[in-house]
């Protein structure tokens, strides 16, 4: 008889994953506050290799709507500046020769809106790739049925993959609900 523990274990490693691409993906929507996460994306060249800006500089945020770069070599500054302004981070880097400064300015009404939207978009394809994740279980219990599996067992399991689904799907709606009220928070 075949065990469906690693079905179940797999299915759940894989929500898992998409829940932390959501909380990265959602790290990167700008909501008005200084937060060092919407660099993490920006990649900057460094002896050859194109490292991020975290590898070669400081980043900190002294107060709620700026954030401050300090490079580890002051060859550095000019890089990270046009880095920056190539990125889609959308925010014009100031630097006085020792640190770049990124003020982070008020949102509109309007992009709060496109901000918003752009989350929800992501957590519905986060939702998505939770319940594909759930039907490939349910999927792989029904082979093993053909293979001898008692089907009370399959449906238990069937019930169990349901179970974890809907928890993860809660996980998301509360981040998502969480960065919506981030967003609008003015």
């Amino acid at each position: 008889m075949q065990d469906v523990k690693p079905i179940l274990t797999e299915a759940e490693e894989n929500m898992e994953a998409t829940l932390l691409f959501l909380d990265e993906s959602l790290a990167h929507i700008r909501a008005g506050k200084a937060n060092p996460r919407i660099l993490d994306g920006v990649k900057v060249e460094y002896y050859g290799s194109h490292v991020p800006i975290s590898n070669v500089a400081t980043v900190t945020t002294p107060d709620a709507k700026t954030i401050t770069i300090q490079p580890w070599e002051k060859g550095l500054i000019g890089i990270l500046e046009k880095a920056i302004l190539n990125s889609d981070v959308g925010i014009t880097p100031m630097n006085n020769g020792e640190i770049i400064r990124l003020s982070i300015p008020p949102l509109t009404e309007e992009r709060r809106k496109q901000l918003v939207k752009q989350a929800r978009h992501e957590g519905e394809e986060a939702k998505i790739s939770v319940r594909n994740a759930r039907r490939e279980a349910i999927d792989s219990l029904k082979k093993l049925i053909k293979e001898g599996l008692p089907e009370d067992v399959e449906k238990d399991a069937e019930a169990s993959a349901q179970k974890v689904h809907d928890k993860y799907i809660k996980k998301i709606d509360d981040m998502l609900a969480d960065k919506e009220k981030e967003i609008m928070t003015v």
